[in-house]
């Protein structure tokens, strides 16, 4: 079973149960994955490498897709929590913690930051970087082992202090 597939069956089971708060995430989840795979095969048919039968298979978005779509939104309900507690809204960032919780159940297991800390020092001694103008090319070596396991943002700061050093 796809996690798209997943994510569909818990929300009927969260209709069915009446739980208003999981419903409403998953269907603004399903909502965003059928955007990109219409962007998806709207890209391929303007390729026209494809025929449409070939396109309908194609557009389906892979399960690393779907967690990159699961990423984008959990950032989006994260930073929106942050402007709401701000802004003194406490109330409707709640709602929007609550949001990614539940879309934090379809994400791999997340990485520790000690883990973390020796990709990231693996990455310095292989590439021998020495300051901050090595700090992208850390980045670039690191960024891909830790996709949808760890915060980009976290894993940004991370690279910084170590190359401080």
């Amino acid at each position: 079973m796809s996690l798209k597939d997943t994510i569909k069956e818990d929300m009927k089971t969260a209709f069915k149960a009446g739980d208003t708060v999981t419903r409403g995430t998953l269907t603004m989840l399903l909502s965003v994955i059928q955007n990109r795979e219409l962007d998806k095969r709207s890209k391929l048919m303007k390729s026209g490498v494809a025929t449409e039968a070939d396109v309908a298979v194609q557009s389906l978005l892979t399960d690393e897709e779907v967690i990159d779509a699961i990423g984008t939104e959990i950032k989006k309900r994260k930073d929106a929590a942050a402007q709401f507690e701000a802004a003194g809204r406490a109330e409707l960032s709640v709602g929007e913690t609550a949001a990614a919780a539940i879309l934090m159940q379809y994400m791999p297991e997340q990485m520790t930051e000690d883990a973390v800390k020796a990709l990231i020092a693996q990455a310095i001694a292989d590439i021998g970087a020495a300051g901050a103008k090595d700090m992208g090319r850390v980045m670039g070596a690191v960024a891909p082992k830790t996709k949808g396991k760890f915060d980009g943002s976290r894993l940004n700061a991370m690279v910084k202090e170590a190359l401080a050093v």
